[in-house]
């Protein structure tokens, strides 16, 4: 996950709709089933997922009234969290 391409999507969301993400979303997952793609692509694809997941969980925690640099740490601080686990 990368912060900065949280945060641009996350400026997306609140300039757009959250439905364009999701909408992304489904259309890579579905690329992730097509026949003859590469492990290469596939980590790619993981990789994009992750951080547009990313961005809709902060998009969804400032909405309820954290502010962007409280969503964003918070956010990073559960996923490195996890992954020390």
């Amino acid at each position: 996950m990368r912060l900065p391409i949280i945060k641009h999507v996350v400026e997306f969301v609140d300039k757009n709709d959250e439905d364009w993400v999701v909408e992304t979303i489904e259309l890579l997952e579905y690329l992730t089933e097509a026949k003859g793609i590469k492990d290469e692509e596939l980590d790619v694809i993981g990789e994009l997922l992750s951080n547009l997941y990313g961005a809709i969980e902060v998009s969804k925690e400032i909405k309820e009234g954290k502010s962007s640099k409280e969503a964003l740490n918070g956010f990073m601080e559960r996923v490195m969290g996890s992954i020390d686990k």
